[in-house]
Order: C-alpha cells, then sequence, then structure tokens
C-alpha cells in the first residue's frame, strides 16, 4: 500500500519543519525561481508538494548543478541551442516544468535517433521529355 505524504516525511525527515528546512537549503538561485508568497511562506505548502519539490530540486542539483545548466541541456536535446526565444522562454518556467520538459526532449530525441536510420533516401529515376510530360498529364 502506498505511504501517505505524512507518512512519507515523518519516515524521510521526522517533522514537517526539518522537511520545509531542507527544501529552503535546496532552494538557492541558481536552482529555484521565488514565487512563493511572502506572508505564507514554504510552511504553508501542503506534505505532498514539498517532498515534490524536495525530489525535483535533488535531482536537478544532482544531475545538472544548476537550472541553467538544465536548460542548456533541454536546448542541446532540442537542437535550438542557438534560439534564444526558446531558452527566455524555458527559462521563465518553474523548476519541475523544465525538469518534465527535460523528460519530454530525452523522450523525443529517442524516438528521432531510431527514426533516422530506417528512412532511406529515395532514388531519382531519370525520364525522358515524353515520360515527364505524361506524368504531368496524369
Amino acid at each position: 500500500m502506498k505511504k501517505t505524504p505524512l507518512q512519507a516525511v515523518k519516515e524521510k525527515f521526522e517533522n514537517k519543519e526539518k522537511l520545509v528546512a531542507a527544501v529552503q537549503a535546496l532552494a538557492t538561485e541558481e536552482l529555484w525561481i521565488d514565487r512563493v508568497s511572502e506572508v505564507k511562506g514554504l510552511a504553508k505548502v501542503s506534505n505532498k508538494k514539498l517532498l515534490h519539490l524536495h525530489d525535483v530540486l535533488s535531482t536537478v542539483k544532482d544531475k545538472f548543478g544548476s537550472r541553467a545548466k538544465l536548460i542548456d541541456h533541454i536546448l542541446e536535446l532540442e537542437k535550438r541551442t542557438k534560439d534564444e526565444g526558446y531558452k527566455t522562454r524555458l527559462e521563465r518556467l518553474s523548476t519541475p516544468a523544465l525538469l518534465d520538459e527535460h523528460g519530454a526532449a530525452t523522450k523525443r530525441a529517442k524516438r528521432a535517433a531510431k527514426a533516422k536510420p530506417a528512412t532511406a533516401p529515395k532514388k531519382k529515376v531519370a525520364r525522358s521529355k515524353k515520360a515527364k510530360a505524361k506524368v504531368k498529364a496524369a
């Protein structure tokens, strides 16, 4: 049976305050865009969202090091490294959305790599002027 968010918090962090402290420690400027209400703060966010945010920030920090490197990796996967408009659009996204975009880009890149060798260019057939005229007429 799947654990509830409260059980997961108690198992990994003992209480919500320690989870909030762990998320705040990971939420540096290079990993996270601060869009949290200053009045409420992270303490009012649900356990499930905090656990998800901690997982995402940990993954980004371990695999890429920062949001900028994650964005650069997405641009490489999409073969759009020189597209500044696309880069600025990615920079506006939250870190969890960027990680989702990276997963989608990875799948598309794998699919494109598999499909590429299967398609071979068609050979051109040499035709006379009469044959070309018949093809145009038909």
